[in-house]
């Protein structure tokens, strides 16, 4: 490893205390989407004291943030994301269900280690910029909403990613490796429909249900299913039944959908289709409504040249080790879920030689924590969920890693993620996850030649050009 590596890992060990404090801060505050004030506040003045200009407020949304330090090219941006889960709040390193607030929030997905695994990144790369006095930039980007708000696409509307020349970020997982492959697009919208209330028995001929128009939209759109794309997807939750009296005529009715396609472009077709379905039911009802555009994000863009580099240095720095305590913990957690003993990772999920190599990983590991490197893929691979990652792909050459933060097989979005990654297994995740990015941000800052190789595969990658899931008009916003 070179002297500049070693100085930039030893800067984030130095520091090591300051950015788990701010993991736990921010786990402690367990803010919804677009609603990160206190964590957005944190991180900002965090990055102040070490030295980075910050502007806040970043593309008219409140809890973004950009901190940058250095000038020139190139231009290297880690992303970091702070919002939590609702109905998720739990006690630290317990392994039971324990509410620690009633009804209370949770970072159920981690967001807390992200957001700091991304802040010792920064500061690592700043070190390596301090000590070098070379020319080039890093750029932590503070991206609010991953949950529900999609600031990184609103961000990718107004151009911003446009800028740099790589985009480097991670994911806690329960497994070790670098991610690649495509993902879903999904977009997100609310309609709220408005009829006529009146008596259903004395005069039912006065009333336009409203309730009725929700339903007939969900019948539209299951007839629609049998013409959609194999991987296309139509999610609905009814937000608002109108009321609880069935002999009253429902005068408001409300219901939420996510339309989900491997491609963007072919996510926003059937968006279209599906606004249609929703004004025919209003005009069947004779009533009228309200779309309102909650977020939509983009299918994600491989970059296998920059996934070599990450794989590289992930290879070199190996992966957290636990002590015997923080196994026993693990493994207790892991008898409170189902799968706990399923082969993670996308090349065990793609490839059947790979995934017999994994298997063999994980028995020699012996217990819950992953503690391993899993094989790298270079291939087709598609994961059926969505996340606004894929906007900043499709503006630049991206990557991203996953570093084991929780148990084998433990299920996302889970109270059991909550316990875990407020403890040592958590703190270590996003402690190396920033050694990583940042030993792989200085390859490309010392080897021009692997960022014109991802920008050659970024280009061909995109020939078909970003398709944005954002109304010009549209504004962040949470479901009503």
């Amino acid at each position: 490893m070179t002297r500049e590596k070693q100085a930039a890992l030893a800067a984030i060990e130095a520091r090591a205390e300051k950015i788990t404090d701010v993991a736990d801060q921010i786990w402690e505050y367990a803010e919804l989407s677009l609603q990160e004030e206190k964590s957005a506040a944190l991180y900002c003045e965090a990055l102040r004291e070490e030295g980075f200009r910050v502007e806040e407020g970043i593309c008219g949304i409140e809890t973004a943030f950009s901190a940058s330090y250095g000038s020139g090219r190139p231009l290297i941006g880690i992303l970091a994301e702070y919002d939590a889960l609702s109905g998720l709040s739990q006690k630290a390193g317990s392994t039971q269900r324990e509410e620690l607030i009633p009804g209370g929030c949770g970072h159920g997905c981690g967001h807390n280690l992200l957001g700091a695994g991304a802040l010792a990144a920064a500061i690592g790369v700043k070190t390596y910029l301090e000590q070098r006095e070379r020319q080039g930039t890093v750029i932590l980007y503070g991206c609010p909403g991953e949950e529900g708000g999609a600031a990184k696409a609103f961000m990718a509307r107004d151009g911003l990613w446009k800028e740099l020349d790589a985009a480097l970020t991670w994911h806690p997982e329960d497994v070790n490796e670098v991610a690649t492959g495509s993902s879903n697009a999904c977009i997100q919208v609310q309609y709220k429909f408005e009829g006529v209330a009146s008596h259903a028995a004395a005069a039912p001929e006065l009333g336009r249900s409203a309730l009725d128009a929700v339903e007939l939209m969900n019948v539209g759109v299951q007839f629609l299913r049998e013409h959609m794309s194999d991987k296309a997807r139509v999610h609905y939750a009814i937000t608002d039944g109108g009321g609880c009296s069935p002999n009253v005529v429902q005068p408001r009715a409300s219901v939420l959908y996510m339309v989900r396609s491997n491609r963007v472009a072919e996510a926003v077709e059937l968006q279209t289709r599906v606004d249609r379905i929703a004004q025919g039911a209003a005009l069947m009802t004779d009533t009228t409504f309200e779309r309102k555009f909650i977020d939509g994000v983009a299918d994600t863009v491989s970059n296998f040249a920059l996934e070599r580099v990450l794989y590289e240095n992930f290879s070199e720095l190996g992966v957290p080790h636990y002590t015997q305590e923080e196994h026993a913990f693990a493994d207790a957690l892991a008898k409170t879920y189902p799968g706990s003993d399923k082969t993670p990772g996308v090349a065990a999920e793609n490839d059947s030689a790979l995934r017999e190599q994994v298997e063999e990983q994980r028995r020699q590991c012996g217990h819950a924590m992953n503690e391993f490197l899993a094989p790298l893929y270079r291939g087709d691979a598609f994961d059926p969920g969505s996340t606004d990652v894929g906007d900043v792909s499709w503006l630049t050459p991206t990557a991203q890693i996953h570093v084991a933060s929780w148990p084998n097989g433990c299920p996302g979005h889970s109270w059991q993620n909550v316990s875990c990654v407020r403890t040592k297994i958590g703190h270590k995740a996003a402690l190396h996850a920033g050694k990583v990015l940042a030993a792989g941000a200085i390859d490309l800052f010392e080897q021009p030649e692997l960022l014109r190789e991802a920008r050659a595969e970024f280009e061909k990658r995109t020939t078909a050009g970003y398709t944005c899931p954002v109304p010009a008009d549209a504004v962040p916003t949470i479901p009503d």
